[in-house]
């Protein structure tokens, strides 16, 4: 299969075509690989090209980072221009994970290094979790009076009500083992990229007919996302537009400072 876009062309993620594999790398190291707009439609744009050819869709980040949530620095940056910040409208985001649960592919999230926040609705979306064991995942929202609310319903949808209730209580970051433990993670090693080869090796043995066809069940078993969609948005929108909670931000991309400190 020939290359459908070239990789040159993306702002915000690298793309590589190999076969029936779409390798989509997360690339906003100046930004932690915080979620901005223009990753959102890169992303989905790629995606969309995947439906006809692409059995299996691997998602990375860096060494060091796979995802950090939100993009703080974009979001003080909007409010000192006086303008309203992209992130008011959460429904292109929570369509792209739904395009990772229930697309005519195989996705799987490959993580190394930190996964936060709306980090974590990419992992949850996915169908294959595999990480390396240093990996770490939290959901740091309540620090500033935000709330997961997108990434809940994937979550929940992946380890069940009680411990995405209990991550987004508590902030702080679970280990690899822990995140299979509670079946956030499927697989974990301390070479990752190894796991990974040996799963795509696998996952290639089968048919795109038959991966087309049983992720359209296995979506039709259950379809929470969309059930919870219309909540999920209100919710993100009423955080991410109170001001208060914008304050805590724009101080902390400019001191620092989380919001307990004086």
């Amino acid at each position: 299969m020939g290359v459908i876009m070239n990789a040159t062309e993306y702002e915000t993620i690298q793309v590589k075509f190999e076969e029936d594999i779409c390798f989509i790398k997360i690339d906003r190291p100046e930004a932690n690989n915080a979620i901005n707009q223009d990753m959102i439609r890169e992303f989905t744009a790629v995606l969309d090209q995947c439906k006809d050819k692409v059995k299996i869709v691997v998602i990375e980040g860096s060494k060091e980072v796979f995802c950090f949530g939100a993009d703080f620095k974009g979001i003080q940056q909007s409010l000192d221009d006086g303008k309203l910040h992209e992130e008011q409208n959460p429904e292109p985001m929570y369509d792209l994970w739904n395009k990772l649960t229930s697309g005519p592919y195989i996705t799987i999230a490959h993580v190394r290094g930190k996964a936060n926040a709306g980090g974590i609705g990419f992992v949850a979306a996915c169908d294959i979790v595999l990480c390396n064991d240093t990996a770490v995942f939290s959901l740091s929202e309540l620090l500033f009076g935000l709330m997961p609310a997108c990434v809940l319903p994937f979550l929940i949808r992946r380890v069940g009500f009680s411990k995405a209730h209990y991550l987004t209580l508590m902030t702080q970051p679970i280990t690899a083992k822990q995140a299979q433990d509670w079946g956030l993670v499927d697989v974990y090693a301390e070479n990752s990229e190894n796991l990974l080869r040996k799963h795509l090796l696998r996952l290639r043995l089968l048919s795109k007919k038959g991966v087309t066809r049983y992720k359209n069940y296995i979506t039709q078993l259950s379809d929470f996302t969309e059930v919870a969609k219309p909540n999920a948005l209100a919710a993100n929108l009423e955080v991410f537009s109170d001001q208060e909670n914008l304050d805590k931000i724009a101080r902390f991309v400019k001191t620092g400072q989380f919001p307990w400190e004086s």
